[in-house]
């Protein structure tokens, strides 16, 4: 399905922008085709994710799955290739009941 029209489609309840990468690191990832980019781009988003207003929304997720399930989406076609891969490992870290 076509990125405009799965947007289009509102498949998602709640866009969470403080989990993302930023657009700079967007950028960058689109462009990561080996390992080695990838791992920048991994050091960098995790990075990211220590600010605070990321890391208290994280410690809020990972406690909220203890008590709900829900998913994380993106667009990307490749999830090992995906900050959700790493957000997925973020979320695990700290404590989170994903399985």
């Amino acid at each position: 399905m076509p990125k405009s029209e799965f947007a289009a489609r509102d498949f998602y309840d709640v866009w969470l922008p403080d989990v993302a990468p930023s657009q700079e690191l967007v950028t960058f990832a689109l462009g990561s085709n080996d390992e080695r980019s990838w791992q920048t781009f991994e050091r960098k988003y995790r990075a990211e994710m220590k600010k605070p207003e990321a890391a208290r929304l994280l410690d809020l997720l990972a406690a909220m799955s203890h008590q709900t399930n829900f998913s994380i989406g993106c667009y990307c076609e490749n999830e090992a290739r995906c900050h959700r891969s790493i957000l997925r490992d973020l979320l695990a870290e700290r404590g989170s009941d994903f399985g």
